[in-house]
């Protein structure tokens, strides 16, 4: 059974059933369809609608365009819609902004469970380029512009609202909603009983650290799927349960993959070794970079993207090949400095990969050691000065 099942059998409301973590990813998986003039926006008066009577023909069109798995989010916002735990749901102050200037990508809206609750969605990376740019930047900024938002919007929500509040999202979103929880105004942050983070990005040490945090810590509760990467990413001092996926590997970051059991996740002992594998050198090699290599690295990347007029992921599968050909151009006019750096870096990278590694199987030494794959990449990066 995954969410979608969950919300089309789920007959008891809040007052019978609790709300429980399958309910907050719910929530938090809604709120990557389109809900600009739809839902009341944050900065019109008090207003709200029912997630029943989001089920309109002229509203379903508008609400699943530019969305991804229009299938499942169609089947999702039908469960949600007839379902006696979720209909009657009010939903207000919906809020949404991107800026390629500032990359920026933020969404947000507030759910009404009862007259008393209220829980306030984070939307995760979306398709666009600089959404995933935002999530890379907090290797080295911190906060990042969504961050700043995210409280902000907390902040404003919670002075228009007399109810407790929780915090929550998927990806991006669940570290999105742990920061506005820790860095909101404290008479807010006093009225907070619950914080979810599912599959969301972790924090640079400093987060962690600091006494904000602390406050918090008891209310935070994170889950991944088994071959989690993105919820790895950045330190990770959060205690966390890890869900069963019928998925392989990162596309276990889709919610639609999640196990349900009941009224709660399918739980599994741990992440698989693959994955904390490969999360345990990235970690690592972010670990070994300054925050201005970080910077360097990501920027420099980014901007070959850019350059060949990636917008959205679905960008590259169109004539990718032809894009290819293109960024490796631009790339070549790098300058020699940094792109020295960044062959470095990708050789420290590959080097932690194969030092972490713990072959199953008995391998040629010769063929695995780091030495050697840096040996082949210098070979390749002296034949690339020739041409």
């Amino acid at each position: 059974m995954n969410i979608i099942d969950y919300a089309e059998s789920q007959m008891a409301d809040f007052k019978n059933v609790e709300f429980n973590q399958v309910d907050s990813l719910i929530l938090s998986k809604f709120i990557y369809i389109n809900f600009n003039k739809i839902v009341p926006m944050l900065e019109e008066p008090q207003t709200s609608v029912r997630i029943a009577d989001l089920l309109k023909a002229e509203y379903i069109t508008h609400m699943l365009q530019k969305v991804g798995d229009q299938k499942n989010n169609y089947r999702l916002l039908l469960a949600l819609g007839m379902s006696p735990r979720f209909r009657n749901i009010q939903m207000c102050f919906f809020s949404e902004s991107t800026s390629v200037t500032e990359q920026k990508q933020f969404a947000a809206v507030t759910y009404l469970l009862d007259d008393k609750t209220a829980y306030i969605a984070y939307r995760g990376t979306d398709s666009t380029i600089v959404g995933w740019k935002e999530d890379l930047n907090m290797t080295f900024i911190s906060p990042i512009p969504a961050q700043l938002e995210g409280v902000a919007y907390l902040n404003t929500v919670a002075q228009q609202l007399p109810h407790e509040l929780m915090t929550g999202g998927h990806s991006k979103g669940g570290n999105i909603a742990v920061y506005s929880a820790l860095d909101c105004h404290p008479s807010i942050q006093d009225r907070i009983v619950g914080i979810y983070s599912h599959d969301g990005p972790g924090f640079k040490d400093e987060i962690f650290a600091s006494e904000k945090y602390t406050r918090i810590k008891s209310k935070i509760n994170k889950t991944l799927p088994q071959s989690s990467l993105v919820g790895m990413l950045l330190q990770n001092q959060e205690d966390y349960l890890v869900v069963e996926s019928t998925e392989f590997w990162l596309m276990q970051h889709n919610p639609f993959s999640w196990v349900v059991n009941q009224n709660d996740f399918h739980y599994v002992q741990g992440i698989t070794k693959g994955a904390e594998h490969i999360n345990t050198t990235i970690n690592q090699w972010l670990t070994s970079l300054d925050d201005e290599k970080r910077e360097l690295f990501i920027t420099t990347l980014y901007n070959v993207i850019e350059s060949i007029g990636i917008v959205k992921l679905s960008d590259f599968s169109e004539a990718w090949y032809k894009k290819v050909a293109i960024a490796m151009e631009t790339a070549k006019d790098i300058d020699a400095e940094t792109k020295h750096f960044i062959l470095e870096t990708i050789k420290s990278l590959l080097a932690l990969y194969v030092k972490n590694f713990r072959f199953p199987f008995k391998v040629n030494e010769n063929i695995a050691s780091a030495a050697n794959i840096k040996k082949i990449i210098s070979t390749r990066e002296e034949e690339s000065e020739v041409e």
